[in-house]
């Protein structure tokens, strides 16, 4: 460790195997949604076509590149190899570059999201009515939906469930109908309020959230590229 610090080394060491650990622990969640039986349940849902998957592909691809990432910072900090540390420099700042990239293009397209997430909904209003097996697992995911939030019907309300309202109604039944926030509907009484608004205001909650982990990793992966460059140059000064 000769002409370089160790508080530099062990800081650079310790950062990637976090790092590395992360990236095993997306990866292994990621191939359990997609290889096991509950995660096939979970992306065969919903009509939801080839999406899903594509998402679950995405993210074994990122937990690839972050444990191959951490892996390079750790070796590279260990042997003191300037090589690795410049591969891994050069790979976290394209990974930051892109971060930043989807962060303005998530920005910008903020409002046409919101129109997408609208016309999913309206699209998917049909499967409530539906008596087809493939509309059943979105029918009692509505179900679960409404039974926690006190809301009925997708978008238009009760009326949404169509011949299949008496089977389901019990996930939306409201207790009095002097609350102002029920309704009476084929003479049950159910929740007035269509579950479109909170969808959309638990999306925007949790885009909050995305954003915030976001941001948290971009200065996580600053202070990677702070430290490797350090290390890099040190070593060079040897």
């Amino acid at each position: 460790m000769a002409g370089v610090s160790g508080c530099i080394k062990y800081s650079m060491f310790i950062f990637n195997f976090l790092f590395w650990l992360c990236g095993i622990v997306i990866l292994g969640i990621a191939i359990w949604i997609r290889v096991s039986k509950d995660g096939q349940e979970i992306l065969s849902s919903a009509d939801s076509g080839t999406y899903p998957y594509v998402a679950v592909n995405i993210l074994i691809a990122v937990g690839a590149i972050i444990m191959i990432l951490g892996f390079l910072g750790c070796c590279g900090a260990v042997k003191e190899s300037r090589c690795m540390l410049l591969l891994f420099f050069i790979f976290l700042l394209l990974i930051l570059l892109l971060q930043v990239a989807a962060g303005i293009l998530g920005a910008a397209f903020k409002s046409e999201s919101q129109s997408i997430l609208n016309e999913t909904l309206y699209k998917n209003v049909n499967l409530l009515s539906s008596t087809s097996d493939d509309a059943k697992a979105f029918q009692q995911a509505v179900t679960e939906f409404q039974e926690e939030f006190k809301c009925c019907g997708l978008v238009n309300g009760a009326a949404d469930w169509g011949n299949n309202f008496l089977q389901n109604y019990k996930s939306c039944e409201c207790p009095s109908l002097t609350d102002s926030s029920c309704t009476s509907y084929k003479g049950k009484i159910v929740y007035k309020e269509p579950c479109i608004s909170f969808i959309e205001e638990l999306v925007a909650k949790h885009l909050i959230i995305v954003i915030g982990i976001a941001f948290g990793l971009a200065i996580i992966e600053t202070l990677g590229l702070v430290f490797s460059m350090v290390l890099y140059c040190q070593i060079g000064n040897k």
